[in-house]
């Protein structure tokens, strides 16, 4: 009996590829053979993912980057991504393709669509990303990590979850210390597009704080290459213990030790924080056109597990307003832990598993009736 063959359609983002690499390490443990097709961009942020998965460079392009004559491009470089992907599919049937967003993903899912393959999509956030809306209506199954997922009319979603890395689910419901008269830990993350207004206000705001709680924090900031040196020189003037680097390769460890994380809104980071569990400031990026990860952050907000600040009105004297509250009230700061852990899905790159073998039998059903 041949391997099943799954076709996993992704961008170059964190975003994208985490969910992305979950569900292809667990396809590969039942006995599935994985194809990851992406563009040259997406291959340069594939290292992580397992060396059984076959990469598949397609050519794909935006309308959001570029000058007009790329822009003037984008439909033939996506038509000739498509045929190409056609073709790959014509001689190797994939069980399913699944899609993950982002432009590189459109070759793949075009293609699937024509040679009407089983498909799906799965959606970070709580809103559908432009590719993701495009193929909403043209999918079989559409996996929401977001609940609930804004969705066009008369297209139902499935409760999926977003997928975590293995190394956030070795920390699942870590426990939780909390806050006190002794070293606390807070943790910033800003992404790879919002670090920028995290740098500027957070340790100004922690410079704020009084001496008493001031004296027993450490800091994990992460800050862009270009920022490094004035937050560091900003937290030693301080006199704050910080430790400032451009990309954390230990997030998983540094969340579950930290008694507050101060972060942007991704859907993946949202998710690592419901599986691990601990208390959030939430600051949703404004220049994200469809305001997702105010979206995202909706559920974590709802269940008391996280505060949410509007950029618009991020300061450092609001903020430290609200570290402050954090740090004070240990049962309370216990208490967002605990709220934060009941939204978590730590089985959500399972139930996608699930999803896409019912696809495949779906489709075996019909072939053989």
């Amino acid at each position: 009996m041949t391997q099943p063959l799954l076709i996993i359609a992704a961008g170059g983002t964190g975003g994208h590829m985490f969910p992305a690499q979950a569900l292809a390490e667990a396809m590969l443990g039942l006995g599935w053979r994985v194809k990851l097709s992406t563009d040259a961009r997406g291959a340069r942020y594939t290292g992580a993912f397992p060396e059984a998965v076959e990469i598949e460079v397609m050519s794909s392009a935006t309308f959001a980057r570029g000058g007009v004559l790329a822009k003037l491009a984008v439909p033939f470089r996506i038509a000739g991504g498509t045929l190409s992907a056609a073709l790959k599919m014509l001689r190797d049937k994939p069980s399913v393709v699944v899609g993950f967003g982002g432009y590189p993903s459109i070759p793949a899912l075009a293609a699937a669509t024509l040679l009407k393959r089983p498909r799906a999509i799965h959606e970070q956030n709580g809103v559908l990303g432009r590719v993701n809306e495009i193929f909403a209506k043209r999918v079989h199954a559409i996996a929401c990590g977001t609940w609930p997922t804004e969705l066009p009319e008369g297209v139902e979603g499935h409760d999926i979850g977003n997928p975590v890395r293995a190394a956030i689910l070795d920390r699942a419901g870590a426990p939780y210390i909390p806050p006190g008269d002794y070293p606390m830990s807070i943790l910033v993350m800003g992404g790879s597009q919002g670090a920028r207004i995290l740098s500027d206000i957070v340790p100004a705001a922690l410079a704020t704080l009084p001496e008493s709680s001031r004296r027993h924090i450490r800091v994990s900031h992460q800050a862009r290459p270009e920022d490094e040196a004035r937050v560091v020189e900003f937290y030693e003037s301080a006199g704050i213990d910080a430790t400032v680097q451009p990309f954390f390769s230990d997030v998983p460890e540094r969340m579950a030790e930290a008694q507050l994380v101060i972060t942007r809104a991704g859907a993946s980071t949202v998710a690592d924080l419901s599986v691990i569990g601990r208390p959030s400031i939430l600051i949703p990026l404004a220049a994200a056109i469809r305001d997702e990860q105010t979206a995202n952050a909706r559920g974590l907000v709802d269940a008391g597990a996280a505060i949410l600040i509007p950029e618009k009105r991020l300061d450092p004297t609001s903020l430290a307003e609200q570290i402050q509250t954090i740090l004070e009230t240990p049962e309370g700061a216990t208490q967002m832990s605990i709220a934060a852990l009941s939204t978590g899905k730590p089985d959500a790159t399972m139930r996608l598993v699930a999803l896409v073998e019912g696809l495949a039998e779906q489709k075996t059903a019909a072939t053989t009736a």
